[in-house]
């Protein structure tokens, strides 16, 4: 056994996926980066290439990758509907070829392995708050079906692969996450309405703003990925990984507006396919299994998030990038 763990992260230059190198490292682990840089940027991992502990590799989980290392997190996928429809091919394909090449080393190596999967397996639900044994209503034909049904897809490969080889798996479902890090343009409403407030531009809601979702900061969703991995063979998941606090669209545009200071109009605009209405997760599994709950608001995660925006947007070509180009 080598005296550290090596942990394999794909998308490790990405949103969660550096986040997750950083806490790694923190906790003494060695750690290989796989990116191919479609959504991740190099400036997210830029202060841990000297790391003696740290690598980073550039590569597309859509081909095998052949490396010795103890763990593996699969969290390689455009999570965005702007970057996930922009190859909507693709980005099927980095969810199901992705997950057989990470399944096929995780049984060569028979290490254990986790998967990033998505709230968005539940798709407009009839059920709320959602629970993990409830099967999801999702368009499987829809412009939003490459991701939905790509995860979907990506589950049953890791459950088939728990059946058929007893494969250590833990599957997370992700719902809302925010926080540093965020790609300034990527569609997402908060980074959508805190980039629009910092510019000074309309804040577009899609609809009425009623819909609602449930915002769990970065540092938060790390921690209950960590301790989903450290759980024994018997869990495998999925365990819902979000927060459970509610807040529609409307209440988080104006609480940007009023912590930003911004002098941005509020403007309506016409709901999206597929959009759900409703996203808020149960817990409870997670709170059973792990110890794990959420203990970051969403004021205080917005103040943190906006800070980064704030000196991200300071970089002049970047702000008048943002200006020229379409908001999300």
């Amino acid at each position: 056994m080598h005296p550290e763990t090596r942990a394999l992260i794909t998308g490790g230059a990405g949103f969660l996926g550096s986040h997750l190198c950083e806490r790694l490292l923190a906790d003494g682990a060695d750690i290989t980066c796989v990116d191919n840089f479609f959504t991740g940027a190099r400036r997210n991992v830029a202060h841990l290439l000297d790391h003696q502990r740290f690598e980073l590799i550039r590569h597309d989980v859509t081909f095998p990758l052949y490396l010795e290392i103890d763990q593996i997190y699969n969290l390689a996928c455009p999570a965005s509907p702007i970057h996930y429809q922009h190859d909507p091919v693709q980005t099927t394909k980095t969810s199901v070829h992705g997950a057989i090449n990470m399944l096929g080393l995780a049984k060569r190596l028979r290490v254990k392995i986790l998967q990033a999967s998505t709230s968005e397996v539940y798709g407009d639900p009839s059920v709320h708050p959602q629970i993990e044994d409830y099967w999801g209503h999702v368009n499987p034909i829809g412009a939003r079906s490459c991701y939905d049904e790509g995860k979907r897809c990506a589950e049953t490969l890791f459950f088939d692969y728990w059946r058929q080889h007893r494969l250590q798996i833990k599957v997370a479902r992700i719902f809302n996450t925010y926080g540093p890090r965020m790609h300034p343009n990527d569609g997402r409403v908060i980074s959508n309405f805190i980039v629009q407030a910092l510019l000074g531009r309309d804040i577009a809601v899609y609809g009425d703003g009623s819909q609602t979702r449930s915002f769990c900061y970065v540092d938060d969703l790390i921690e209950g990925l960590v301790r989903l991995m450290a759980t024994g063979r018997e869990v495998t998941g999925p365990v819902n990984i979000g927060n459970p606090a509610e807040c529609s669209i409307l209440q988080l545009a104006m609480m940007v507006i009023d912590l930003t200071g911004s002098r941005s109009r509020i403007v309506h605009r016409k709901l999206p396919q597929d959009d759900p209405k409703q996203r808020q997760p149960d817990i409870s599994r997670a709170q059973d299994l792990f110890d794990w709950r959420p203990c970051t608001t969403l004021k205080d995660g917005l103040q943190s998030t906006i800070a980064y925006f704030d000196r991200l947007l300071s970089d002049q070509k970047l702000r008048a990038q943002l200006v020229n180009e379409p908001a999300a």
